[in-house]
């Protein structure tokens, strides 16, 4: 039987003691809560409201009590000392527009890592302007004079070197001396000048200065007036002569001398000075030779007289100065074929060439022209002694000064027969084929700057 109630529990509703502990024994067991964060608020009272709301208890049964509960799918805030990430710094959501959940810690700032530079794409490239070509410079006389003086310092290089740095090695002594005359005279035969140019050149030196103190330079001064006295004399151009209808030039030489060379440069230079020019292709023998003379002749604008490999080069001489004669050319150039001065057969074929040119004119060839290489050394002065018996040469050419340290054996040539020197050749080029001068020859032989 129940134990009856007195009046204080009926007006307040509450039951006795004994009977609240029956009631929470059969009490069934709450549903578990949702597990709260770490410093959230235990009871609905002590929940936070946003900025701006009144400080005041709210009835735990109220909506706005309801709605402030969190829920399972709340992300919960993050415990104190955890890192804090860029999620967890963005602002809580608002539950149906009600107030924002617990405010997050104000975390410090972090240096941002500096981004690296994103790559800047480069502009396309302009198209470069065309290059304006700069104005060649005007020539003047002296340019253009030192510019063939400095082609023959390098074709005389050779030459220079061996007879300047020679007389350097000579005259270290205080005074000129039977010795140092002695040396010099060893060193310019041993340079191809010769015996005769030697002995003349080392007198002339000694005279009035002997025993007297000399340097270098002053000897390189001496020996060049020598050297220009001695060549001054037979500095002579190839100068066809108008009255000749054709002016015959009749070139002669050892094999690879450069005759067929020499042919076209000067067929070049006549043709400039307003002459009309014919070429005679007079090597028979060599089909090379042929075909040389005629890119010559293309080159030039200039005929070419040719026959078949083999033929007569006297029955080919003839009819060139035939052709010519008729067609009123001023100038007639007749290669030959190279032969050794030793070939007696050959310099005889030479000669009977000249006898039928002198049966079809009088009086030619007008000129006879023997090519000296120079690289030969002494051996072109035998050359023009032999050539000159049987061709009556005229004047001499010299090539190839370019090539080798025995340029002085023009100065031999010129000291022992007188003949003219007409041109000398210092290159392949057309322009390293040029007149004769003297003083320019003489000052490059011994090493004397211009």
């Amino acid at each position: 039987m129940s134990e009856k109630k007195n009046w204080f529990q009926r007006l307040t509703g509450k039951k006795s003691e004994p009977e609240a502990q029956t009631e929470d024994k059969e009490a069934p067991a709450a549903a578990p809560k949702t597990a709260e964060a770490p410093n959230a608020p235990n009871a609905p009272f002590d929940t936070p409201k946003a900025p701006g709301a009144p400080a005041q208890p709210v009835p735990s049964d109220s909506p706005a009590a309801l709605a402030d509960q969190p829920t399972e799918t709340e992300p919960a805030p993050a415990p104190t000392g955890a890192p804090i990430t860029a999620t967890e710094m963005a602002p809580a959501p608002e539950a149906n527009g009600g107030s924002a959940s617990a405010p997050q810690p104000t975390p410090e700032p972090k240096a941002e890592p500096t981004p690296s530079p994103e790559p800047v794409a480069e502009p396309a490239p302009e198209a470069a302007p065309e290059p304006v070509p700069e104005p060649a410079p005007e020539p003047t006389a002296e340019g253009e004079k030192k510019s063939w003086f400095q082609r023959l310092k390098d074709g005389l290089k050779k030459s220079t070197s061996a007879i300047s740095g020679g007389i350097t090695d000579i005259f270290t002594k205080a005074k000129l001396d039977d010795d140092t005359l002695e040396d010099l005279e060893d060193l310019l035969i041993t340079s191809d000048l010769g015996v005769a140019v030697a002995s003349k050149l080392t007198e002339a030196l000694a005279q009035g200065r002997y025993d007297k103190e000399i340097s270098g330079e002053e000897v390189k001064r001496v020996l060049a007036e020598e050297v220009e006295k001695i060549l001054a004399p037979v500095a002579k151009p190839l100068s066809p002569n108008p009255a000749n209808k054709p002016h015959i030039i009749l070139m002669a030489g050892v094999n690879g001398a450069g005759k067929t060379t020499t042919i076209g440069k000067l067929a070049k230079k006549f043709k400039d000075d307003g002459k009309s020019v014919m070429l005679a292709a007079g090597d028979t023998f060599r089909a090379a030779a042929v075909e040389q003379l005629q890119v010559w002749g293309d080159r030039n604008g200039v005929p070419v007289v040719t026959k078949e490999i083999g033929a007569d080069a006297a029955a080919l001489a003839y009819e060139a100065v035939d052709r010519a004669t008729r067609e009123g050319m001023n100038v007639l150039l007749i290669d030959t074929a190279g032969r050794l001065q030793n070939r007696e057969e050959l310099m005889a074929e030479l000669a009977k060439v000249v006898r039928v040119i002198g049966k079809k004119t009088d009086g030619a060839p007008h000129d006879t022209v023997i090519v000296l290489d120079a690289t030969t050394g002494q051996n072109a002065v035998h050359q023009v002694e032999v050539f000159q018996q049987l061709a009556n040469i005229s004047g001499i050419v010299m090539t190839k000064l370019d090539g080798s340290a025995r340029g002085g054996v023009l100065v031999a040539c010129a000291e022992k027969f007188g003949l003219p020197v007409h041109a000398i050749g210092v290159g392949e080029s057309i322009e390293d084929l040029q007149p004769f001068d003297p003083r320019e020859f003489a000052r490059a032989l011994v090493g004397i700057e211009d």
